[in-house]
């Protein structure tokens, strides 16, 4: 991601020298929208694990074929296809997709309701449950092969003797128990926890009674049906949670309540190793406030705060506590208080014995820790931010290292003995590569090299620049593949900008889409920035945003405008700008409160007023509308509306409930009280963002819009 997009490098490092260039394909809109991870999409190691010693298991393309190799050895083995496990089982599985290992030659499967387990030495297998159609949320615990589940808003759960426990029996709906809680914010993804034994449950529950009712409108049906989903706007009342703990030896069910407000968030749970306690962060609804509380499993009882941690912005934890140790309650927590998500090693009583890392860059997440537990291992971004790189940091001394020495996006895999690693990865340069590495630093083998299968497309190039001044930016430009630099070209940025995210990294085409290198082709420019405020920035970066959305994120963006100015090959007065949710109100407010900067904006699903938008994330950054007036008038974007020029087309989905309809409709009606014209286009029965094959109309939509408007 340096300067220049080759695809050819990978033909050269293979030996492939019969390729021709010559005659290139040209690449369709609808190809490059549907097929960017599949046609062109570089090959890859699929369901890759490690098994014993230097042993690993990959899957086939289709997922149907069960590959073993090692670390030492040339040679792949097939070894098992899912219709000798089907014979063997009486199954109708379809895939390997979602297996799991129970050790080194017993493994599970299932098909959404049956659980399965196939032993590959006996070469027999077993139905472990069967669970019914209604069954959602499923969570298997290996050890006792026990599974819990919800149906409706209820948890249940099925052990291996058939046995059902029905865990909540709510008939109120407004008590949701089992599934994410907090609108999935603070790393929640889930509802459902196993100890580490099996014998303890414990799961989210939600009081959404003083939610407001939000309607969508089904039109599949005749007539259309009013369906209404949970949706709390901020400074409205907010959902209550708890955490259930369900104890299978008593057969009872003990509930945590906040300690402080009814409405303050519970987040990050985990359960110590001895599955005595549990730990739980607590935060404030200002989300300026956390505690690190401790809880008796059993009883429930509030033992001790660990620690707190306060900011006058705002405090976002992510991770639940990682103990290192299965023999001691000594944890690790990911904490951003010193700037950077960086490692805290604290003991059981919440005193720090080690800050474990200390650097100016973010540690994404907590990985692995070696079979002796000394050595813990984890993501960080490296002092680039578009790269993922992986470190090790010993408990003892703090001494880290860095593991995977390219730069670029990486993943990686440790072998069960610690000796291996797996390292994925692709680059600005890269397509995708595999590499197996000893823990010394060692390369063992090339598992995969895939070549670029865009080669024999006509398309362009990517250029990375960094932008220095208040911060540093990161854009990537793209050009078309016949750029002549004596030309002048239109310009489409595309843009996000907000917290979390990061649309320029070190990876396979620079993070873009391929329906922008589609773009290029027609004659444009495309332009991308991450400003202040995205991801992986540091926090000093990235709460510049706190109680005004918009202004500082606008600002970087139109550093990015200068730049692109500057270039001698750029029409000036043909510029556009498009993007989607956040990326939405960016481009909106571009149209409306820098009017002429762009002369055709596209924006999907789009906040127009952050009062409307939901209470976790939108009191995060802006606060309460009632404590940061100022802040959402000028955030709005109906009170800019009348400052409309040039093109503007509107876009959401008919049943968005992440930035509801409200939102647009809102905009359209001030538009329409103005007398003012614009285009809006809506996508029936759509979500936040328009997927399958209905998303090639939505880029012939917006792409068209912005050929055909911007002459």
């Amino acid at each position: 991601m340096k300067k220049e997009l080759s695809y050819c490098f990978v033909f050269i490092l293979l030996g492939i020298n019969s390729y021709t260039f010559s005659q290139k394909k040209e690449l369709s809109l609808k190809d490059a929208v549907l097929g960017q991870y599949r046609t062109f999409g570089p090959d890859r190691v699929y369901g890759f694990e490690w098994l014993d010693g230097d042993a690993y298991t990959f899957l086939s393309k289709n997922y149907q074929t069960l590959y073993k190799s090692s670390a030492l050895s040339k040679k792949d083995e097939e070894w098992i296809t899912i219709q000798q496990v089907n014979e063997v089982l009486n199954s109708e599985l379809t895939s390997f997709a979602g297996m799991t290992w129970k050790s080194a030659f017993q493994f599970y499967l299932n098909d959404g309701s049956n659980y399965y387990m196939y032993d590959t030495k006996a070469k027999k297998g077993k139905l472990l449950q069967g669970l019914e159609k209604e069954a959602e949320n499923h969570l298997l615990h290996e050890q006792t092969e026990s599974i819990a589940f919800t149906v409706g808003n209820n948890v249940y759960a099925q052990m291996a003797d058939g046995k059902k426990h029905i865990i909540t029996n709510n008939t109120d709906k407004n008590i949701v128990s089992g599934q994410s809680i907090a609108r999935n914010e603070f790393g929640i993804s889930g509802g459902l926890f196993w100890s580490n034994s099996g014998n303890l449950l414990a799961f989210y529950q939600k009081d959404e009674s003083e939610v407001h009712d939000y309607p969508l409108l089904d039109i599949s049906q005749t007539p259309g049906v009013l369906q209404t989903i949970k949706y709390p706007m901020a400074g409205q009342t907010s959902e209550k949670p708890t955490v259930g703990i369900f104890n299978f030896s008593s057969n009872k069910t003990i509930y945590i309540h906040p300690k402080g407000a009814e409405d303050d968030y519970l987040t990050n749970l985990a359960f110590t190793p001895d599955d005595k306690y549990i730990l739980l962060a607590e935060v404030n609804r200002g989300q300026n406030h956390m505690w690190l509380n401790l809880y008796d499993a059993v009883t429930g009882k509030f033992i001790r705060t660990l620690f707190e941690e306060s900011n006058d912005k705002w405090v976002e934890p992510e991770h639940p506590a990682f103990f290192p140790s299965k023999k001691s309650n000594n944890f690790i927590w990911i904490s951003e208080k010193d700037g950077f998500n960086n490692l805290y090693y604290y003991d059981f009583s919440g005193k720090l014995i080690r800050q474990l890392t200390a650097n100016k860059f973010v540690v994404k997440d907590i990985v692995d820790v070696s079979e002796d537990g000394k050595n813990v291992f984890y993501s960080a971004t490296g002092p680039n931010a578009m790269n993922t790189l992986f470190y090790s940091v010993n408990l003892a001394t703090g001494a880290q290292s860095l593991l995977t020495k390219v730069d670029g996006t990486h993943d990686f895999s440790l072998s069960k003995n610690g000796v291996y690693f797996l390292d994925t990865y692709s680059s600005h340069t890269i397509a995708y590569r595999s590499e197996i590495f000893s823990l010394k630093g060692k390369s063992l083998k090339v598992v995969l090299q895939s070549y670029d299968k865009l080669g024999d497309v006509q398309i362009g190039t990517s250029e990375i620049k960094v932008l220095d001044g208040v911060s540093t930016l990161y854009s990537r430009l793209i050009k078309p593949s016949n750029f002549d630099s004596s030309k002048k070209y239109p310009v489409f940025v595309y843009v996000y900008g907000g917290p979390h995210a990061q649309m320029v990294t070190n990876s396979w085409l620079d993070g873009a889409n391929l329906w922008m290198y589609w773009m290029a082709e027609q004659g444009y420019l495309v332009f991308t920035l991450d400003g202040r405020g995205s991801g992986y920035r540091g926090f000093a970066d990235e709460s510049q945003i706190h109680r005004q959305l918009g202004m500082v994120e606008m600002e970087d963006q139109l550093r990015g405008v200068s730049y692109i100015k500057t270039l001698p090959f750029v029409d000036t007065n043909r510029l556009a700008v498009h993007g989607w949710s956040f990326g939405g109100f960016m481009t909106t407010s571009f149209m409306l409160r820098q009017p002429g900067v762009f002369q055709v904006g596209v924006a999907g699903g789009p906040v127009t007023d952050w009062k409307y938008y939901e209470i976790m994330y939108g009191e995060r950054y802006m606060d309460r509308p009632e404590e940061n007036p100022k802040g959402y008038e000028a955030s709005c974007l109906m009170t800019h509306a009348a400052n409309l020029k040039g093109n503007l087309l509107l876009i959401h989905g008919t049943v968005d409930d992440v930035v509801v309809m409200q939102h647009n409709y809102a905009l359209v009606k001030k538009f329409v009280e103005l007398g003012i014209q614009m285009d809006f286009f809506p996508y029936p029965m759509h979500k936040h963002n328009v997927m399958g094959k209905d998303r090639v109309h939505l880029m012939e939509k917006v792409l068209n819009y912005v050929i055909e408007n911007n002459k």
